[in-house]
């Protein structure tokens, strides 16, 4: 193993402790902790310094893994449903943020698409997920849960995560090369 795979193991393995504590710092009000959306911000954060493979399996496991440990989310549909939602958003945040020039504009431009794609990717796996289960999963519930309900955290992401991306990039902490 090199030391740059070394390197993005450990900072990988710093996002998906983050992803299980963070959650910690909302969850005495629920409907904050639901709303601000702590969880996703490792995810992105993974794959915009390590890279779309290391950002894909921190959000990948990190929901799952919290399910299993703290039991929230809930493993059915809600970890399943966001595991899949995070995997896109660290896996789409790396990708794009390789290929494009390194410029400010990018890490919006890269965290608006990774946050949309993920959504829908959650909205998909929510579907399937409710017909595998005889649940509905309607257009109004897609809405509310991706868009609405969620402003407070899409706010957040957008102004902390591109705020902290700039600034461990130029302190020359970013992998994702």
């Amino acid at each position: 193993m090199t030391s740059l795979q070394i390197r993005k193991l450990t900072y990988s393995a710093l996002f998906l402790a983050l992803a299980m504590v963070l959650p910690f710092l909302t969850g005495q009000i629920p409907q904050i902790g639901s709303a601000l959306s702590p969880m996703h911000i490792p995810a992105l954060l993974c794959g915009f310094l390590c890279g779309w493979p290391w950002g894909l399996a921190v959000g990948l496991i990190s929901p799952l893994l919290r399910s299993v440990i703290f039991g929230m989310p809930a493993m059915f549909p809600g970890a399943v449903a966001m595991s899949f939602e995070l995997a896109t958003y660290g896996a789409v945040s790396g990708l794009l943020y390789k290929i494009l020039p390194r410029r400010k504009s990018s890490v919006y431009i890269t965290i608006v698409v990774a946050m949309l794609l993920g959504r829908a990717v959650w909205g998909i796996a929510r579907l399937i997920l409710a017909g595998l289960s005889g649940q509905s999963f309607t257009w109004a519930l897609f809405l509310a849960g991706a868009f609405t309900n969620a402003v407070p955290g899409i706010i957040l992401h957008l102004v902390l995560v591109p705020l902290l991306v700039i600034v461990l990039e130029k302190a020359g902490l970013s992998l994702n090369k």
